[in-house]
């Protein structure tokens, strides 16, 4: 049966907007994404399909040339879907992140910084500000740099720190090796951002290594 042949109550769009979301199957929350079905099956048949094939997590870590493989989808409704995955994500990530909670450890950093750093294939680097409190204000990427290094310079920290009226911020990166081991460079780059810290009267808080599901904490380690 096709969508324009159910009763108007029961079809996914409209069911959403008189009802809510809550009140649709995965199944139809997908229909209403890929819009169409095809020739001799409705779009919530297609859309049952691709559930029986993957479950919903599964699902949203598809790609496009992954998703087309499914009867049904070619790369515009492909596209669609993980274009609404990536946005459901990234909302889940924020709400998470910006939660106003009181840092107090390096495993609670690195439990916010992993999921956004460990499938990075090159180095990147973020600034994290924090207030008088230790509650998070802002997060920001300032460099990326090659497969094995990323340079940055206090400038372009304190830069952040200071548009965002920090009272202390936290350094962190990835290593794309899965080695969260700092190298010599790291180290020198951690102690100038300290010091500049000093003069500022902006002090680093931790840098923070990520590889993988891993981090190295130089407050942990006592280069800081």
């Amino acid at each position: 049966m096709k969508i324009k042949e159910l009763p108007l109550d029961d079809r996914p769009r409209e069911k959403l907007i008189l009802r809510g979301p809550q009140s649709l199957s995965d199944a139809e929350l997908i229909a209403i994404l890929l819009r169409t079905g095809t020739k001799g099956k409705s779009v919530v048949n297609v859309a049952q399909e691709l559930l029986r094939e993957n479950n919903l997590a599964n699902l949203s870590s598809k790609s496009v040339s992954a998703l087309t493989k499914n009867s049904g989808i070619g790369k515009d409704k492909a596209a669609t879907l993980v274009a609404a995955f990536e946005l459901a994500k990234r909302i889940l990530y924020q709400q998470k992140f910006l939660i106003d909670k009181k840092i107090t450890s390096p495993d609670e950093i690195a439990e916010l910084l992993i999921p956004l750093l460990k499938d990075e294939i090159k180095e990147k680097f973020m600034v994290v500000c924090l207030n008088r409190a230790n509650k998070i204000i802002r997060k920001e990427f300032i460099t990326i740099g090659t497969l094995d290094t990323s340079v940055v310079h206090p400038r372009e920290v304190f830069k952040v720190a200071i548009d965002n009226n920090a009272a202390s911020i936290i350094i962190a990166h990835n290593h794309p090796s899965g080695n969260p081991e700092p190298s010599n460079e790291d180290i020198s780059i951690t102690k100038k951002l300290v010091e500049a810290g000093k003069i500022m009267d902006i002090p680093v808080f931790d840098h923070i290594i990520i590889a993988g599901n891993n981090y190295t904490s130089f407050v942990e380690k006592r280069l800081i």
